[in-house]
């Protein structure tokens, strides 16, 4: 579970980190900023569901989301999907495409580092 509670210190973590992510293969962060954040807010407005309860709204919501510039639902949803997870603490990623640093994160024993 992201340990940020305001967009800000998460916007500042994503922009470390989304290099790290398979779907971020030659992209830069700005292609996948809306998407963190719609993923963000989502994840704490839905606390407790589930990804796959969610997601088919989220992808009508996109539409809508003012955040989102010109991007996609496909062109975004991994990154949604990511931060999503971040929030929620959910770990039904599949973190055998994610290199070994950032799959790390979401072991039980790297939260208390």
């Amino acid at each position: 579970m992201a340990t940020n509670t305001t967009w800000r210190d998460e916007d500042n973590w994503w922009r470390d980190n989304f290099n790290s992510r398979p779907y971020a293969t030659g992209r830069k962060y700005e292609d996948f900023r809306p998407g963190y954040q719609y993923g963000f807010e989502a994840g704490q407005h839905h606390m407790g569901r589930s990804w796959d309860d969610v997601e088919s709204d989220l992808k009508t919501g996109w539409e809508k989301f003012e955040g989102r510039s010109t991007s996609t639902w496909e062109n975004v949803k991994h990154a949604v999907r990511d931060a999503w997870h971040r929030v929620t603490g959910q770990r039904d990623l599949d973190t055998s495409k994610m290199g070994e640093a950032s799959s790390d994160r979401f072991s039980p024993t790297s939260r208390n580092r």
